[in-house]
């Protein structure tokens, strides 16, 4: 038997129709963003693995997580939020 699982892509994909259909982005779109950009660069598995085995993460993740955290803190300030705002150019370089 198959179990459907919310999240994921289908939930980024959900978002994107949510922000052409809605009009303005909110806070929330811009912390989902936040979220996922974090998800990608590998941050959350090599914290899982820093407190399995004691070995410390790379510096340059936990620079990133406080670059996304800035971003999105930064962003979710702007009233308007822009509408492109989940253009790398916003966002740190990983």
């Amino acid at each position: 038997m198959f179990k459907v699982i919310e999240g994921g892509r289908g939930q980024a994909m959900q978002m994107d129709v949510q922000a052409e259909e809605g009009g303005r982005p909110s806070r929330d779109d811009v912390r989902r963003e936040a979220a996922r950009r974090l998800s990608e660069s590998g941050y959350h598995l090599s914290r899982i693995r820093e407190f399995a085995t004691g070995m410390p993460m790379l510096a340059a993740l936990k620079h990133l997580s406080l670059q996304i955290d800035f971003a999105a803190e930064a962003l979710s300030r702007l009233d308007p939020i822009p509408e492109d705002f989940r253009s790398d150019g916003y966002w740190p370089a990983r």
